[in-house]
């Protein structure tokens, strides 16, 4: 899915956050984000929030419906990062550059490795829809590898005493996604039906947000975030939740529209190369013309804390 706002705001991640900062958790509030234009789809958009940028690798998270709507997102360009795309109920098409037509059904996982470059777009017939698209933001070390576009109809799943949870992304209860992943994380839908204790990786930070039902000690909206050393997170009720986290990314990025890079000159870069042409593919089969990227900020961006 693609960042459609006009004005995109300058996102600034990375670095460790201060001494004393994650003693706690802490609710991060989204705010609605409409996806097109009159009859455009809206979602709230969790991550990047004011306080917290990153849990994990995790860099964005737009959570949607249920509602009926039209998904309609024009051919445009990504780097540095994978999107997660995940259903609840609905189906989207997508299509990309590599040449990838791949319908997405709820409990099944479309992931996008954009790499070097990559240009995609997703769509849908007018119909309820409900879910969540994520962006991970990848490693220096892995930030350039060829683009690549994987789909996974059947993932496993992992169970315990009130508990269901499909593993979508890297690990989780012993289970691992196979669904290629370049830091470590996790990514998992959980149906909760009573009591239970969800294991959680103490090495990790983690995002907990209420998908439908009730489920305590969440609420609908915000995304919880949990921070490192954490084992276990007791929840009771009747419904679905997202977990997401990972070990804390401790490299600086920046975030600008559909672009993840490391400074100001290199966004400047890919969004010549998109409004050129030719760099980034092009997208098959839909009928419209590609999303023109918005106009640079007048002041230079630069790489931030994940944290403020």
């Amino acid at each position: 899915m693609s960042n459609l706002e006009r004005d995109p705001r300058e996102i600034r991640c990375g670095e460790a956050a201060a001494p004393g900062r994650d003693a706690g958790i802490e609710l991060l509030e989204g705010r609605e984000v409409p996806l097109g234009g009159p009859r455009a789809m809206r979602v709230s958009r969790t991550l990047p929030n004011a306080r917290r940028r990153m849990i994990g690798a995790w860099c964005f998270v737009d959570a949607y419906g249920p509602q009926v709507a039209t998904m309609r997102v024009p051919p445009h360009p990504h780097t540095g990062l994978q999107t997660v795309s995940w259903l609840l109920a609905g189906e989207v098409l997508h299509r990309d550059s590599l040449g990838s037509l791949q319908r997405i059904r709820p409990g099944q996982l479309n992931l996008m490795t954009a790499g070097r470059g990559i240009s995609h777009s997703e769509e849908s017939r007018e119909e309820e829809l409900h879910g969540v698209q994520l962006w991970v933001a990848l490693p220096a070390g892995h930030r350039d590898v060829e683009p690549a576009f994987e789909h996974h109809p059947a993932l496993p799943v992992c169970a315990g005493p009130g508990f269901r949870a499909v593993v979508a992304m890297g690990s989780f209860g012993g289970l691992r996604s196979p669904a290629t992943a370049y830091t470590p994380l996790v990514g998992a839908e959980v149906t909760v039906d009573g009591a239970a204790e969800l294991p959680l990786d103490p090495a990790f930070e983690h995002g907990a947000l209420l998908l439908d039902g009730e489920v305590e000690p969440l609420t609908a909206g915000p995304l919880r975030y949990l921070p490192p050393g954490r084992t276990g997170l007791s929840v009771r009720g009747h419904g679905r939740l997202l977990l997401i986290g990972g070990e804390p990314f401790a490299e600086e990025i920046v975030m600008w529209w559909n672009f993840v890079g490391r400074d100001h000159d290199e966004i400047v870069a890919f969004r010549k190369e998109w409004m050129g042409g030719e760099a980034f593919g092009t997208v098959e089969g839909f009928d419209g013309a590609p999303l023109p990227a918005p106009v640079m900020p007048g002041t230079r961006l630069r790489p931030r804390g994940r944290t403020r």
